[in-house]
């Protein structure tokens, strides 16, 4: 049953001293009890940063992950204002992570840091400077098996999941956890409501967490996050990168490696980089459909961020799960970027912290700011030009097929005719390069010129009726955008983003832990071409993710896969391309080439956009294209490869 937006939510009550009347003296005034203080429709920092309790407990997990016998312990690190109690009880902001002791979060790649005692002094990222000081209880969780946590890390196992999961039941009263002397501890000064946030790893962990529908967990506020790691590791029976399960693992542990070598091993086995199938080992890292995690178990709200050029964690991992969380009625809240794997922090600052403020006082302190009554949607349309929308994708968007033809071009209606290239492994400059003239390594077409813009707004869908000479062939499509234009440079460096000497403060701070950081701008670049999106498909996979069905020579298959999804503006002027291809060696790093010769039944193929144009779909709408004209297009194209960033 889809679960109705929540209603009828009230700021919590602040409550007032009460007089007292003392007998034969003059009457007093009680101190009064702490409370929020509200304004403006979000909370104020009241509470003193430089005073608040710090301080850790180990969580019991329900699952003993380096198999030692005891189930593991999961490390809890807390700050909260120090009058958080039995009379004050505050909620949770709650990011737990793999990453604390080694690759470190954020822009800076902070680390965790402790006192003699072993207590926490200071806490990466801005979260405990900026909320602490207006109510909020933050904590940092080490992921099981990394940093002071026991076990061993599963690279989105369910251990991973339900360590997490464990302190949301602690901090519910429903699990047991013990203080620094070994004492079991309750969460009295909680009043159990936890949001929880968290980039890549830290993202799919809250993903994860809500996918098991534990009670308590009350919002997630997923950034570039996993929701299947299938899709992590894999594009249709396609490789990313072969090693990845058990490389990750190896990257977030820093205990001696013989302590976990035999489950790294097993993951090793298990995601079977052989063949790129589906199989249990990645059923259990499916937050979508597995039976648990599952996202029809999501009931907290979900405020998720996305790039929609994060060729790290690609934005299928948002779409699909989006569309899980609309079916369930789940509220919800997406930014979409043109950037990679880049935090809002780092690309829209200010913005960034007042809508987190907003959401995180509306859903854990149930202030009644208005966030639920604005538009959903905040979409990147160009450098640093954020719109709104009602939803994603563009309610008003449309399908607009676009056939290959023989000559070249890309057009409204199919040709009969044929087209071969060979499977192998090129790159994107390559292929994208002189798009007039014929390759042996692909197919290139491209449409006249627009007559006026064109957006993409949701997952385009390609259908290839084909052959090949041999009983395997790999087939890909680059969405191509020809035309001279300054956009996010998300191939460069920064993935779209550039850091300054200057730093600016949100929150505030101590000796040990400040709320200061480096400011980013946004990195952009001016180029005659772009790859808008891509996508590719084992042709062995054709029916099954799970099962390999060789090619029979010569025999022809009609075949449809979805590309990575996207948002974005097609101008006037420019020239739409689709290019068809075998490997694509600057996003598929381990895939092998076939060598296949694929024989591409025109008539038969064509690529499905969402689009918004201007008007009423129909034949004259749905043609905005000039007169056909002679073109070469950009003969020597240079593309950067996006660094592959884990954090």
């Amino acid at each position: 049953m889809p679960i109705s937006p929540r209603r009828g939510i009230l700021v919590s009550a602040i409550a007032v001293a009460a007089a007292l009347a003392v007998a034969g003296a003059p009457a007093a005034h009680a101190a009064k009890k702490p409370a929020i203080k509200v304004s403006g429709g979000v909370t104020q920092p009241v509470f003193s940063y430089q005073d608040a309790i710090r301080e850790y407990v180990r969580v019991e997990s329900s699952v003993d992950a380096d198999n030692d016998g005891k189930k593991d312990l999961i490390r809890v690190d807390i700050i909260r204002p120090k009058e958080s109690g039995a009379g004050f009880k505050v909620p949770v902001i709650m990011d737990e992570s793999p990453y604390y002791d080694n690759l470190g979060r954020g822009n800076e790649s902070e680390r965790k840091a402790y006192d003699a005692a072993g207590n926490p002094v200071k806490f990466p990222l801005f979260y405990d400077n900026y909320f602490v000081p207006r109510g909020y209880a933050v904590l940092d969780v080490d992921m099981d098996g990394t940093t002071k946590s026991d076990g061993c890390p599963t690279s989105g196992g369910l251990s991973d999941v339900l360590g997490g999961k464990a302190v949301v039941d602690w901090l519910n009263g429903r699990a047991t956890a013990y203080d620094a002397a070994g004492k079991k501890v309750k969460a009295s000064w909680t009043n159990g409501r936890t949001g929880m946030i968290g980039k890549s790893y830290d993202g799919t962990l809250a993903n994860g967490v809500a996918a098991t529908g534990v009670e308590g967990l009350d919002t997630i506020v997923p950034i570039s996050a996993i929701s299947s790691w299938y899709d992590y590791s894999r594009m249709n029976g396609t490789v990313w990168w072969k090693g990845e399960e058990d490389g990750l693992a190896d990257t977030v542990d820093t205990d001696p490696p013989a302590k976990c070598a035999a489950v790294n091993a097993s993951m090793a086995t298990g995601q079977d980089d052989v063949t790129g199938n589906y199989n249990s080992f990645w059923d259990s890292r499916n937050y979508r459909t597995a039976p648990s995690p599952d996202v029809s178990r999501v009931h907290a709200s979900v405020f998720a961020i996305h790039g929609t050029n994060d060729l790290n964690v690609k934005p299928n991992q948002f779409s699909t799960w989006w569309a899980g969380l609309a079916k369930r009625g789940v509220p919800r809240k997406v930014w979409l970027s043109q950037y990679g794997h880049v935090d809002p922090f780092d690309f829209r600052r200010d913005p960034w912290v007042d809508t987190l403020h907003q959401w995180f006082d509306y859903w854990l302190w149930r202030v009644p700011n208005g966030i639920m009554k604005q538009p959903r949607a905040d979409i990147e349309a160009g450098p640093d030009k954020w719109v709104t929308q009602s939803d994603w994708p563009a309610r008003s968007a449309w399908p607009l097929n676009l056939s290959p033809r023989p000559d070249g071009t890309l057009a409204l209606a199919p040709s009969a005719g044929t087209a071969t290239y060979t499977d192998t492994e090129q790159d994107e400059a390559t292929v994208v390069s002189d798009p007039a003239t014929a390759q042996p390594y692909r197919l290139a077409y491209t449409t006249a010129p627009l007559k006026q813009d064109v957006r993409l707004s949701g997952t385009p869908t390609v259908s290839l009726k084909f052959s090949s000479d041999r009983p395997a062939a790999n087939l890909g499509a680059l969405l191509v955008d020809y035309g001279t234009d300054t956009r996010v440079n998300y191939l460069g460096s920064g993935s779209g983003v550039r850091t300054l000497t200057t730093e600016d403060c949100h929150g505030e701070s101590t000796a040990a832990d400040d709320a200061c950081y480096r400011q980013v701008v946004t990195d952009t670049a001016t180029s005659d071409v772009n790859v808008v999106t891509r996508g590719f498909l084992d042709a062995q996979n054709r029916s099954s993710l799970s099962h390999a069905s060789p090619l029979t020579p010569g025999k022809t298959y009609s075949v449809h896969w979805q590309t990575l999804p996207q948002d974005y503006q097609f101008k006037a002027g420019h020239r739409l391309g689709l290019i068809l291809l075998g490997v694509d060696g600057d996003v598929q790093y381990e895939e092998d080439a076939t060598g296949a010769a694929v024989k591409v039944n025109l008539a038969g193929s064509k690529v499905t956009l969402p689009v918004v144009i201007s008007g009423t779909p129909s034949a004259s709408t749905a043609a905005p294209f000039a007169a056909k004209q002679t073109w070469r297009g950009p003969i020597h194209v240079t593309l950067p490869r996006q660094p592959r960033l884990f954090k």
